[in-house]
C-alpha cells in the first residue's frame, strides 16, 4: 500500500518555504506521492479551511514537478465543472511532461453551490457536466485530433497537444462517495478516490465499484484509494480553527490504534492512502509525517 501527503496550501498564512518543505520532506521520508486540492471562491461566511490563503492547485502542482523529483503528483480533487476540461487536459498533460510522467488526476463533481454560482458553473447539471468533462479529457489524452458534439461542448477536427508521457494519459481516480460517483469510476476512471471514510465505511462502496467494473467489462482491477485525516496522540499538534467542517471520519488516537485502522484499509484492498494534515501546525505536520514513517508504516 502506497501513502501520500496532501500539501497544506490553504487555511494558514502563505509561507511558500514551509509549503515546499512539506513536499520535500515527504519525498525524503519515502512517501509515494504529494497532493493538492481545489477551491477557487469560498463564501466569507463559511468557516472552512479552504476559504483562506488557498493557492491554485494546478499552478502549484506545476511548481512541485520541479521541487520534488521522485514522488507522484496528484489532485485530490480537481472539481470538474470549475474549469474548461480542454484547459485541464492540456495543463495536466503539460505537468505530466514536466514531471516525466508522475501525474495522477483525482477528480470530483463538487458540492459548494455558492462557489458554482460565483463561477457561473452548472450546479444542478454538475453530474452530467462532469461525465462529459471526463470523456473530453480521455479523448484529448488518447487522440491526435478530436471531435465532439456533446451536451455542453461542441468542436470539430481539433488538434491536441502536448501528449502526456504516460500512455493514455495520467490515471484518473474519481472522487466522491455517492453511487453516481462510483458509476463514473467504472465508466471513465481508473480508480476510486474516496474522502474522509474509514475502512469500514468504504467497504460497501469498494464492493460496488468492483461490481460496476465488471458490468462495464473493464479489464484488470480498479485502483482503490482514500484521503483521510490523521491525528496522533502525543505527536500531532492541531492549531487551526476550522472545526466546523472537519472530516466526518479521521484516524485518531495512539500509534497502535492507527496501525489497526490503516491495516483495515490494507485488508480492504486499498492501494493508496493520502494523509490530510492541514489542520496541524507546520511542526505538528512534520512530526506526524515522521511518526507515521518511523512507527506506523513499518508495521503495515
Amino acid at each position: 500500500m502506497d501513502f501520500g501527503i496532501c500539501i497544506p496550501h490553504y487555511g494558514k498564512p502563505i509561507e511558500i518555504g514551509r509549503i515546499l518543505e512539506i513536499a520535500q520532506r515527504a519525498e525524503t521520508l519515502g512517501f509515494d506521492s504529494v497532493w493538492v486540492t481545489d477551491h477557487l471562491l469560498v463564501p466569507q461566511s463559511m468557516n472552512i479551511i479552504y476559504r483562506d490563503n488557498m493557492l491554485e492547485p494546478l499552478a502549484l502542482l506545476s511548481h512541485l514537478a520541479a521541487v520534488v523529483t521522485r514522488v507522484r503528483l496528484g489532485t485530490s480533487v480537481i472539481i470538474l465543472p470549475y474549469r474548461s476540461p480542454i484547459v485541464v487536459a492540456k495543463m495536466l498533460a503539460t505537468i505530466d511532461q514536466l514531471s516525466q510522467g508522475r501525474v495522477i488526476m483525482g477528480t470530483g463533481a463538487g458540492w459548494m453551490e455558492e462557489e458554482f454560482a460565483a463561477l457561473n458553473a452548472p450546479f444542478k447539471e454538475r453530474g452530467d457536466y462532469s461525465d462529459e468533462c471526463l470523456r473530453i479529457i480521455r479523448e484529448i489524452w488518447t487522440h491526435d485530433t478530436v471531435t465532439l458534439h456533446g451536451q455542453f461542448h461542441h468542436y470539430d477536427d481539433m488538434k491536441t497537444s502536448p501528449p502526456s508521457v504516460q500512455p493514455g494519459g495520467p490515471p484518473i481516480w474519481v472522487g466522491g462517495n455517492s453511487a453516481r460517483s462510483r458509476r463514473r469510476v467504472a465508466e471513465w476512471g481508473d480508480g476510486w478516490h474516496a474522502s474522509s471514510l474509514l475502512a469500514s465505511e468504504m467497504a460497501p462502496g469498494c464492493a460496488h465499484v468492483r461490481e460496476l467494473w465488471a458490468q462495464y467489462n473493464r479489464q484488470g482491477e480498479p485502483v482503490l484509494s482514500s484521503r483521510i485525516a490523521l491525528s496522533l496522540e502525543g505527536v500531532s499538534e492541531e492549531v487551526t480553527a476550522y472545526a466546523s467542517r472537519r472530516p466526518r471520519s479521521r484516524i485518531t488516537g495512539s500509534i497502535t490504534a492507527a496501525v489497526e485502522q490503516f491495516g483495515a484499509y490494507r485488508e480492504l484492498g486499498l492501494e493508496h492512502v493520502v494523509l490530510e494534515l492541514s489542520t496541524q501546525s507546520h511542526d505538528g505536520t512534520l512530526a506526524t509525517m515522521e511518526a507515521f514513517v518511523e512507527r506506523i508504516r513499518p508495521q503495515l
